[in-house]
């Protein structure tokens, strides 16, 4: 049986400040919030509240050590004006599985969905209404203990903040140009590479800024032992249409295991496109592209969707992929996935879960 949580409404909400029609991608933040605690064993203390800032122990283990993850996913506007999680359950397994890595308490299921739902529900004139957009729902896990000794925690903070966004690479999702990065490294086996950690993506800042700097707009990160065989893209993984396949690297510990990549591997194999999760060499992507027996390349996540990728960098030299531009996959896979999300297709699958709203 979930805990009740108990509600604290705000006396002045900030809807009235959001410019629907010109949304950014998380820098606006939602009336509320939902927090509870982890102490003397057990989640405790569950409440929405309104969002603000909050104090921290200036010597907890999430500053000092990293002890902190956190997760992405969205709630949907439908065309019938429905609100709609889209494959919340896995989000709590990747969320769960981070937690057990990072040996942090793990949240249940039912209070994981129940708290995304009630604080969607309090702030559902939040959601976005037009197509491309969405409400970002960032749940997040830290330590919270005033402590120095290099341990796990004994007391953590759980909070789940919402954001109005658009599209992450904005009006239009062009297709993007990517780096091949063969010096620095973003996870090895062993590491943290499948859970969402927050040092992951802080020890991916210094190539991806001077990846900007040389006019990419994401780094494709190779392993880190070969630094050979292609792993992940920034804030997406990767996928690539080679010989009329779908192929995309495999889930071996060093990258995250997408909800949006699952769905587009399910998506594919129901239209009859062969899918390959295996290894795949920089070189025969380069190589592919040459020949042209790679026909595109697209990367898939929460904050992207589906995003072509027009060419790849590497070593000095770029590779435009088929025209540059977005791909016949890449575009169908797109409409599918949000057409399910937005109550436009059918959902087969069973993906979404509607946020039912008095």
């Amino acid at each position: 049986m979930v805990t009740q949580i108990k509600i604290s409404r705000t006396k002045h909400s900030r809807i009235s400040e959001i410019d629907f029609k010109n949304l950014q991608f998380g820098s606006q933040f939602s009336d509320h919030m939902f927090a509870m605690e982890y102490i003397d064993g057990q989640w405790q203390n569950h409440r929405i509240e309104p969002f603000g800032l909050i104090e921290v122990h200036p010597v907890s283990a999430s500053l000092h050590y990293g002890q902190t993850i956190f997760e992405g996913m969205k709630a949907y506007r439908g065309v019938d004006g429905k609100i709609r999680l889209f494959r919340p359950d896995m989000n709590h397994k990747r969320l769960t599985d981070s937690c057990i890595r990072m040996c942090i308490p793990p949240v249940e299921l039912e209070t994981f969905l129940s708290a995304i739902e009630e604080l969607v529900r309090v702030d559902h004139q939040w959601v976005p209404p037009y197509e491309g957009q969405a409400l970002y729902v960032r749940p997040v896990l830290f330590a919270d203990e005033g402590s120095l000794d290099v341990r796990p925690a004994n007391r953590y903070r759980f909070l789940i903040i919402t954001s109005p966004v658009r599209g992450y690479f904005g009006a239009g999702s062009p297709a993007v140009a990517l780096k091949a990065e063969e010096k620095y490294t973003r996870a090895i086996q062993g590491g943290t590479g499948s859970a969402k950690v927050g040092g992951n993506y802080a020890a991916t800042f210094l190539a991806s800024c001077q990846g900007r700097d040389e006019g990419f707009a994401q780094i494709l990160w190779l392993d880190g032992v070969e630094h050979r065989y292609i792993e992940e893209v920034g804030q997406m993984n990767i996928c690539f249409v080679l010989d009329g396949k779908l192929v995309t690297p495999p889930l071996r510990g060093t990258i995250l295991p997408g909800v949006t990549r699952d769905s587009v591997i399910q998506l594919t194999h129901d239209m009859g496109i062969e899918c390959e999760e295996r290894m795949i060499d920089i070189n025969e992507v380069i190589d592919g592209i040459k020949n042209q027996t790679l026909q595109e390349a697209f990367g898939c996540g929460t904050a992207v969707v589906v995003n072509a990728v027009g060419s790849i960098g590497y070593r000095g030299q770029q590779y435009v992929i088929g025209n540059g531009e977005i791909g016949p996959l890449s575009q169908k896979l797109y409409k599918l996935i949000l057409g399910i999300q937005r109550g436009e297709v059918e959902d087969t699958h069973n993906w979404t879960r509607e946020v039912a709203i008095s």
